[in-house]
């Protein structure tokens, strides 16, 4: 695949992650929505899985570490989702991630960024953070994106390595969302287990719906994390934020304002600086 293809793939990804955080935002039962999303996501990685080449040794450290992560990733978000709005948490959350990736990325596989490149990133990340920031950004809700932030620049991280050293995308997803799947049910049935046929029948449409869109979106980022650095590739992911600004404003009813929209274009820019350089 070509380069442009491939940063459309990520793209594809973010609008596909903007779509799933706004179902989590608006649905009643954050968590079962949650657990509703992972089965979507177990469901298909069954499927799958005898149809995709098994992932490579080297990797299943990689993927046992991104599947830890991410249930970390899936608590803290849903508990940002609970005390803040998702005009601040989803762009600050989304927003430290590609600076914290691009540094840790050099420091612990020297992965070089150019200077045009490395300004992208900067732009990018200045212009998703800038979002955040205005009415309803209590203390608290930072605090809970930051640290949802910090596990999405992780599990981005070890998936990408992870995807790498599987030397196959498909299998490599596949077993990702069974591991995370599994550990969602058995969540579920440990602590909700009395509400899941009551969620089952009011939402369980919607919440398989956004794990297939989610489910999708990751996929498109894991192919083209296995040839572009990862750097870039979630800078450009991040750009989620414009689409979720945009689904606060029309579904959810968020403002968006002359702020936002500034710093939306920061984060087109950056885009723009990131295809060009690249």
């Amino acid at each position: 695949m070509s380069a442009a293809l491939l940063y459309g793939l990520v793209i594809l990804s973010a609008i596909a992650h903007s779509i799933w955080n706004a179902l989590v935002k608006s649905a009643g039962d954050r968590t079962l929505t949650m657990v509703a999303i992972r089965v979507a996501g177990l469901t298909l990685g069954l499927c799958a899985l005898p149809f995709v080449d098994w992932p490579a040794p080297e990797s299943w450290t990689w993927l046992g570490l991104t599947a830890l992560v991410q249930f970390g990733y899936y608590a803290l978000l849903i508990r940002s989702y609970g005390v803040g709005d998702m005009s601040v948490v989803y762009p600050l959350a989304r927003g430290v991630a590609p600076v914290l990736t691009a540094i840790v990325a050099a420091l612990a596989i020297g992965e070089s960024l150019n200077t045009a490149q490395l300004a992208a990133v900067g732009l990018i990340s200045l212009g998703i953070m800038a979002l955040s920031f205005g009415a309803g950004a209590s203390g608290e809700a930072i605090g809970f994106a930051l640290a949802t932030g910090v596990s999405v620049a992780t599990y981005s991280f070890f998936s990408g390595l992870g995807v790498r050293a599987a030397g196959t995308v498909l299998g490599f997803q596949a077993c990702l969302e069974i591991v995370n799947g599994l550990g969602m049910v058995a969540y579920a049935l440990a602590t909700r287990r009395g509400a899941l046929l009551s969620y089952a029948r009011r939402h369980g449409a919607v919440g398989l719906l956004a794990g297939a869109i989610s489910v999708v979106g990751f996929l498109a980022f894991l192919a083209a994390a296995q040839h572009l650095p990862l750097g870039p590739v979630v800078a450009m992911r991040e750009t989620s934020v414009i689409f979720g600004a945009v689904l606060g404003t029309l579904v959810l009813k968020e403002g968006f304002g002359i702020r936002r929209i500034v710093a939306s274009i920061f984060v087109v820019g950056g885009i723009a600086l990131l295809a060009f350089a690249a």
